[in-house]
């Protein structure tokens, strides 16, 4: 089995075409189908269906593909590291929660390198994502919370695919509106005060639990509730409808404007005072951590550092 073999099959599950692959990685595809034989022998499983449309993973394929990303980006790591450089395109990704200081984190990371030679990606997705996105190595890091209410369920789930959390800040629950609503001017908020207001939330998807909500009290019985999929589909509907979410209070407001305000969220019920946010980053267990990735790490705390200080 070499680097070249996962490659080549890492290639070929992406563009679910032998052909397309070929393309790709500028080898013949008798010399390609050759190559993946020979590993699919030496496995001792078929990694491949192979159709009149093209080719898709096996189940054994599929857990395969797994381990293979997991080893070659720690290859690329070590030759990024210790090796002596080459024209090899170095590639960067994150995957967070809907969160915009963990935009504004990565914006400033980006400025220290040349994108002629680096390829970066930031996806803002559902949390069940960001966890997968880690787990397979699409993303080096990854951004969510826990609390005491998800803390169990999302640290078994991180656990299993081996991960691990590293905390970044600790924050209290605020309820984030827009500045002309009716409640904005107060220093504190109560959950019955927003009774006759449509709660806002990010859509988690059919697989999405309780566990995996973006907000505290996912399990409380709102009145209204709408879900959006961006933030600025969110922002959106605070103007339009006078609706609000509850958020860490780290906003912004570079990157989300000035017309909106984060508000103390103060209340008696239990859920909120086992709410209390603990953000950081997943990663892959005993993973060695690309430039990139270390740069991107600090940016993180340099911000929420700057945060704490103004408080």
């Amino acid at each position: 089995m070499t680097i070249q073999q996962l490659n080549y099959v890492i290639t070929i599950s992406e563009k679910g075409s032998l052909n397309k692959a070929a393309e790709v990685l500028y080898v013949t595809q008798p010399s390609l189908t050759s190559a993946v034989r020979e590993l699919e022998k030496e496995l001792g499983i078929t990694l491949f269906n192979r159709g009149g449309k093209g080719v898709t993973l096996t189940n054994d394929g599929a857990e395969f593909i797994q381990y293979a990303r997991q080893v070659v980006n720690q290859y690329d790591r070590l030759l990024e590291k210790y090796g002596k450089g080459g024209n090899l395109r170095k590639k960067f990704g994150i995957s967070c929660q809907h969160y915009s200081f963990a935009v504004k984190s990565f914006v400033e990371m980006v400025k220290h390198f040349d994108t002629d030679e680096y390829e970066f990606a930031i996806r803002e997705s559902k949390t069940r994502d960001v966890i997968e996105d880690v787990t397979t190595g699409k993303s080096e890091v990854g951004i969510l919370y826990l609390s005491d209410f998800n803390r169990k369920a999302i640290g078994k789930f991180l656990k299993s695919s081996q991960l691990e959390f590293h905390p970044l800040i600790k924050c209290e629950p605020y309820v984030y509106l827009w500045k002309g609503h009716p409640l904005a001017k107060q220093k504190s908020i109560q959950l019955e005060e927003l009774r006759d207001y449509p709660c806002l939330s990010f859509e988690q998807g059919p697989s999405g639990a309780f566990y995996f909500a973006e907000e505290i009290l996912s399990t409380y019985d709102y009145i209204r509730t709408i879900k959006a999929t961006d933030r600025a589909t969110m922002l959106n509907l605070m103007v339009g409808l006078n609706g609000y979410t509850l958020c860490s209070g780290i906003i912004c407001e570079e990157l989300n404007g000035s017309d909106y305000v984060a508000v103390a969220f103060e209340d008696k019920e239990e859920e909120v005072a086992a709410g209390r946010m603990e953000i950081g980053y997943i990663v892959k267990q005993n993973m060695i951590l690309s430039q990139m990735a270390e740069m991107y790490i600090a940016e993180l705390e340099k911000y929420l550092q700057s945060i704490k200080n103004e408080n």
